[in-house]
């Protein structure tokens, strides 16, 4: 079954804490955005501010040019999965390392334009890859773009047990799409974040990936 992940993208501690309690009494991994102004152009809450509620999963999407401090931060804490682009810069033999003699899941996020193939020579290493349709680093507004979606078949033959998220534009018009297409984790963020009513559009999201599962 494909997991509804609530996404938190504040630009303060501030909103931060009203984002991650909003989700809170209903999710159960949530999926969190930090930017460094460089490789996003704009800037959300720093790495050391981070925290989530005990008892869920935490995902951390870094949109860093160069997230190797970000990563040391974050790892302590011991967060389900860290997600850098495949874009940035480092090195990500030493970053899986890193990850995982602590632990920690290691995932790899896909800009638009970026190939699959890009990848491959690290596939070994990599636990999740993310497919991102998104505006890097802005809240809301995304579209979901999903040609993107072939890009999976060239993954799941290199990696079978490879776990595959989707980030941007999801809403109930289109998680059906994506969880057919083969997306495990679905973040979700304007949808459910700007609701009336954020468990009810939270719910809404896990009926239709749950029936579109079993179908």
């Amino acid at each position: 079954m494909a997991i509804i992940c609530p996404t938190v993208t504040a630009t303060t501690d501030e909103q931060y804490k009203e984002q991650v309690e909003r989700v809170a009494h209903f999710a159960h991994r949530i999926h969190i955005d930090l930017t460094d102004g460089k490789f996003a152009p704009s800037k959300l809450v720093a790495p050391e501010m981070a925290w989530w509620p005990v008892g869920i999963k935490a995902d951390f999407h870094l949109m860093y040019r160069d997230p190797e401090a970000a990563v040391k931060l974050i790892a302590e804490h011991q967060p389900n999965l860290i997600i850098v682009q495949a874009e940035s810069e480092g090195d990500f033999t030493a970053f899986a390392k890193y990850c995982r003699e602590r632990q920690v899941g290691v995932g790899v996020a896909l800009l638009q334009n970026t190939s699959p193939e890009t990848i491959l020579p690290a596939i070994d290493y990599i636990d999740h890859v993310m497919i991102f349709s998104g505006n890097l680093g802005y809240q809301g507004g995304s579209r979901a773009d999903l040609k993107l979606l072939n890009k999976l078949s060239i993954l799941k033959r290199a990696k079978p047990s490879l776990e595959t998220g989707w980030d941007g534009g999801v809403s109930d018009q289109n998680i059906s799409e994506l969880v057919s297409g083969g997306i495990d984790v679905v973040n979700a963020g304007g949808y459910i974040q700007k609701a009336q009513d954020s468990a009810q559009a939270y719910h809404i999201l896990e009926r239709i990936a749950d029936e579109t599962g079993t179908t």
